[in-house]
């Protein structure tokens, strides 16, 4: 596990060079961010205790298999921490992979795995949590949300971005990380959550997948640029998604 501090408050810890969860720093511990793919919980929990905290609660920002991986493990180690998730997207760690109405009616795509824990909180968009205000980003899952940490305006946002092999939204493919793309749900939606995102004027950015970006609006402006390209026309379905 690799660990790497951005300023005051958050520390990113990479697996396999590709996969990040967060930990947040609090006036009480750690709020973590996701739980990396199964195998994660020791080295998530060691890397804590090494930077002198304990664990007090976990935000996950959607329910794909390399977010919620370790979620049962860490649970199992830590059974009194808050498991935050929102509401939509709950209905993946039971199994359920319904669409609701007035969704797009496209397939779900990305890996999914049901979890025997229960969250203890369901998110909306701003909730605070810690000290982060949730921010509904739907589109590479239905329910999936991003964290800003008004501090210092850091922004973690799951895969509504990605960094790795160059910044990309909206399910715009990189050949050397495809999977990003691969698992995007419905494009224009991601999209539209990745301009709600942009108009944060975010710090820094910290992503699922890749490097962590200070000054990061430039880059996100391109990133956005790019998927409306690719998407073309359709990116206008975006506004009517939700």
């Amino acid at each position: 596990m690799q660990i790497k501090t951005h300023g005051d408050y958050l520390i990113q810890l990479t697996r396999f060079t590709a996969f990040n969860c967060f930990l947040v720093r609090e006036a009480d511990g750690f709020s973590l961010i996701d739980t990396g793919l199964s195998g994660s919980a020791k080295g998530i929990i060691e890397a804590a205790r090494s930077l002198g905290g304990p664990i007090r609660r976990i935000l996950l920002t959607h329910a794909h298999i390399d977010h919620v991986g370790s979620l049962d493990a860490l649970h199992a180690l830590l059974p009194d921490v808050e498991v935050a998730i929102s509401a939509r997207d709950a209905r993946f760690l039971k199994g359920d992979r319904s669409l609701e109405v007035g969704e797009p009616q496209v397939p779900l795509r990305g890996g999914y795995i049901d979890c025997t824990t229960e969250p203890t909180r369901l998110l909306n968009s701003g909730d605070v949590v810690g000290s982060l205000e949730v921010i509904a980003t739907p589109g590479h899952t239905p329910g999936h949300v991003a964290y800003f940490d008004h501090r210092d305006k850091t922004l973690i946002t799951g895969d509504t971005y990605s960094t790795k092999a160059g910044i990309v939204t909206g399910g715009s493919l990189r050949l050397l990380f495809p999977f990003h793309a691969l698992a995007t749900w419905h494009k224009p939606t991601t999209l539209r959550s990745a301009e709600v995102l942009r108009d944060l004027q975010p710090a820094r950015l910290a992503v699922g997948h890749g490097r962590t970006l200070e000054n990061p609006v430039p880059a996100m402006e391109r990133a956005i640029a790019e998927a409306h390209h690719h998407l073309g026309s359709n990116a206008d379905a975006a506004q009517k998604a939700y």
